[in-house]
């Protein structure tokens, strides 16, 4: 079985949303968001191809961000904008 760009970050962006959607319910899941991406950051980065799965792995909760827009819970945006903004410190390390 060969691993892809799609099947290696696709699990972590989708544990985020679940765990995004919890928030929208009320959970405080700041300290699981946290721990997620910096799990997610660390198996990643320890790939041959580290940069591109971390590009992909941003690119992939930006696009969950605007695609939730302004028709979810600000708890919802948050969580997934605590994992962006640590990925993308993650992503700027690398250059």
């Amino acid at each position: 079985m060969k691993a892809t760009v799609v099947g290696l970050v696709t699990p972590h962006v989708l544990k985020l949303i679940d765990l995004a959607r919890q928030a929208e319910t009320g959970a405080n899941v700041d300290w699981h968001v946290r721990d997620a991406a910096a799990r997610t950051l660390r198996e990643l980065g320890e790939q041959f191809n580290a940069r591109e799965l971390l590009v992909a792995y941003v690119k992939g909760l930006q696009s969950a961000i605007q695609d939730a827009g302004t028709r979810r819970a600000p708890a919802y945006m948050a969580a997934l904008q605590t994992a962006f903004q640590l990925a993308v410190r993650e992503l700027a390390k690398l250059d």
